[in-house]
């Protein structure tokens, strides 16, 4: 136990420092995001010195995705096994490392090596996230801090296109690699500093923040979940969402035959996938379709990840307070909504001004229930396993977003923008329909041992 957490009087305030964890969190990963999203607006110019196709070009992304992905179940044993503040910092060094080298490349064999090592060394970081934020804060702020954490995903490609554009124009593309290598050495030591992987181990927490984050876990959750959430003001919306009890996922093998944890995987892998297109190929599209200048490229790039931003923000607080903890109304809202948005981006404005703010609603709307996909485990698993139900989630999304950018490639270089956008309302569509097969968790069914007993 920490020492400030001895003696503490019973009247003293909470110390709120656990936003200033999600602070951390939403630095680390809006440098993470940058790492990943800066080699959308670096390829056209990568592409003038080593030639390639639209195809070889969607599979360049989808390298880094794929190994990404590929590390999220290994990456959720290790986080489980041996603590998210000994495997983050060390990801997080990794992970700059990789972005250094990407930068040095002269063939496009290097290129691809180091994108796949950029894939596995970011691979720890999104379950790390969202472990620190099920072990630091009470169910009713997860999923506020889940939207923070989560729109730092977007934000990261907000700054991305104008740094970038700015650097070519000085420098040149290799450069972008250099400077984004810098600020993720420097957090791996400030989270290794400030961070511990529970807040009882912390020297920042006295005992009246202490005993506000456990609120809800010190309680039977059977007892504690369910009463904040009284039915008569939802019941049409939790019959369509199919709200209920749910076993508690406290064993490997609960969580692998689970449909909750695969149905939310599936979701998440035709969202993820459309924002992988979008970071990926809209600066391309931008400047070869809509022939905008490097500047209205940068500016008309970042839109659709501050529209992100907000609506991960927004999203995670309606779900949280508004909605008292449900999660699979923003998600089947985001599925609906963006299948729109894509059909008619079919027919956008050539107007950059105009262009840009119909990606800013595509970005909130896409991300409204952006959020809800990694906080839908946390009500599933117990603490001990919700690194693994993370895991399943983090590498369904990912698989998505890791096909989308190949599958775009092929779909330009045989058929045109028109049926990439058609593919994504398809895909979104999907998404819906699979998110009305999940049960939205009200509370935990009480256990049978337990019930004997008493």
């Amino acid at each position: 136990m920490s020492r400030s957490h001895l003696g503490s009087p019973k009247d003293e305030k909470p110390s709120k420092f656990r936003w200033v964890v999600v602070g951390m969190i939403f630095l680390v990963y809006t440098i993470a995001a940058a790492d990943r999203a800066n080699i959308g607006v670096a390829l056209p110019f990568i592409r003038k010195e080593f030639e390639m196709s639209n195809t070889e070009a969607g599979a360049l992304i989808s390298l880094f995705l794929l190994a990404y992905a590929l590390a999220q179940l290994p990456s959720g044993f290790a986080s489980s096994r041996f603590g998210v503040r000994k495997i983050l910092p060390a990801a997080m060094i990794a992970t700059s490392v990789f972005t250094g080298l990407i930068g040095t490349i002269h063939s496009i064999v290097a290129l691809k090596l180091y994108r796949v090592g950029l894939g596995i060394a970011e691979g720890p970081l999104p379950i790390g996230m969202t472990t620190t934020i099920n072990n630091w804060f009470p169910a009713k702020e997860k999923g506020t801090a889940t939207g923070i954490f989560l729109s730092a995903v977007k934000f990261g490609p907000v700054i991305v296109p104008p740094i970038c554009a700015v650097i070519i124009a000085v420098w040149g593309w290799r450069e972008i690699f250099y400077f984004f290598a810098i600020p993720g050495i420097i957090l791996a030591f400030a989270w290794y500093w400030l961070v511990t992987d529970h807040p009882n181990q912390s020297r920042f927490v006295n005992k009246a923040e202490l005993d506000y984050i456990t609120a809800d876990s010190s309680q039977p959750r059977t007892e504690t979940q369910a009463p904040t959430r009284p039915a008569r003001n939802f019941k049409t919306l939790d019959r369509f969402i199919r709200a209920r009890r749910v076993p508690e996922l406290d064993t490997n093998r609960k969580i692998f035959t689970s449909w909750n944890i695969w149905g939310c995987a599936l979701g998440y892998c035709f969202q993820l996938g459309i924002s992988s297109v979008l970071l990926a190929w809209i600066p391309t599209y931008l400047i070869t379709v809509k022939n905008y200048s490097l500047v209205n490229m940068g500016l008309v790039s970042a839109a659709p990840w501050v529209g992100a931003v907000i609506g991960n923000v927004l999203g995670g607080f309606l779900s949280d307070r508004v909605l008292r903890k449900r999660r699979k109304p923003g998600m089947m809202l985001s599925a609906l909504a963006t299948a729109g948005m894509m059909y008619l981006l079919i027919n956008s404005p050539a107007d950059p001004l105009q262009y840009g703010l119909l990606l800013l609603l595509t970005g909130v709307l896409l991300s409204v229930g952006y959020s809800s996909y990694m906080v839908y485990p946390m009500a599933l698993a117990s603490k001990s396993k919700f690194p693994i139900s993370s895991a399943v989630v983090n590498m369904g999304g990912q698989l998505g977003g890791a096909a989308t950018p190949f599958i775009t490639g092929l779909l330009l270089d045989s058929l045109g923008w028109n049926y990439v956008f058609m593919f994504m309302a398809i895909s979104s569509l999907f998404s819906f329909v699979i998110l009305l097969t999940i049960a939205e968790p009200l509370g935990l069914e009480e256990p049978q041992s337990t019930t004997s007993a008493n």
